[in-house]
């Protein structure tokens, strides 16, 4: 009984914690614990609703519709050979996204958030060549990075958020090895892949090679 309790919470965190909301989340964020607070609200729905179609529900229909035609069984579904497709799916869907977001002048550093995002996803598409990663591993590496990040970029002490998304980090690895998705290498790879993304493309330091496409 405590087992199954575990692995239904563990579910329970997989599907709360998936990696397609971290772009709207961090939007979110930005629009309603900054400056940024002060644009019109139309303004503001209109970009959620942008970030949140085309980096969640178009991702997650299209993908889950694939399945659906080739028949695939939940152990197809794991298996690094069916991954590519749903990748290729979810890189369409936020390069349209971050087209439309680019269209509408927000701010350089939140259209950084999709790019950062978006070159995760890359990279793990490239590495499922060989092994296969944990995405929500890389998106809780995404979010820590956008903390880092913008703590230097903004100028904020991020060490309180950063102890949230680290404990958050934890708690969503710990879930995809409850529910032997994943091993400990490929959670910790994922981890890492999503945090050395984001800072390459958000961090002062390292943020030249990608300011053609953030300005």
């Amino acid at each position: 009984m405590a087992d199954k309790a575990l692995v239904h919470a563990a579910r329970g965190v997989s599907l709360l914690c998936t990696p397609f909301l971290i772009p709207t989340f961090a939007f979110l964020f930005f629009f309603s614990g900054t400056f940024l607070r002060m644009v019109p609200q139309v303004y503001k729905l209109v970009v959620l609703g942008i970030v949140l179609n085309f980096t969640f529900v178009v991702p997650v229909v299209v993908i889950l519709l694939h399945f659906r035609m080739i028949h695939a069984t939940p152990q197809m579904r794991n298996d690094r050979s069916y991954r590519f497709t749903p990748y290729l799916l979810t890189i369409l869907s936020y390069l349209f996204g971050l087209y439309m977001v680019r269209q509408l002048n927000v701010p350089w550093y939140m259209t950084g958030i999709l790019i950062a995002a978006l070159f995760t996803i890359v990279v793990c598409l490239l590495a499922n060549i060989r092994w296969k990663l944990s995405e929500h591993a890389a998106g809780a590496g995404v979010a820590t990075g956008c903390l880092v990040a913008f703590g230097a970029l903004l100028g904020f002490n991020p060490v309180g958020w950063l102890c949230v998304a680290i404990l958050a980090s934890g708690i969503v690895g710990t879930a995809r090895l409850i529910l032997h998705r994943h091993t400990l290498g490929e959670v910790l790879a994922g981890f890492a892949v999503g945090l050395i993304c984001t800072l390459l493309v958000l961090h002062p330091l390292s943020i030249l090679p990608f300011r053609h496409l953030l300005f």
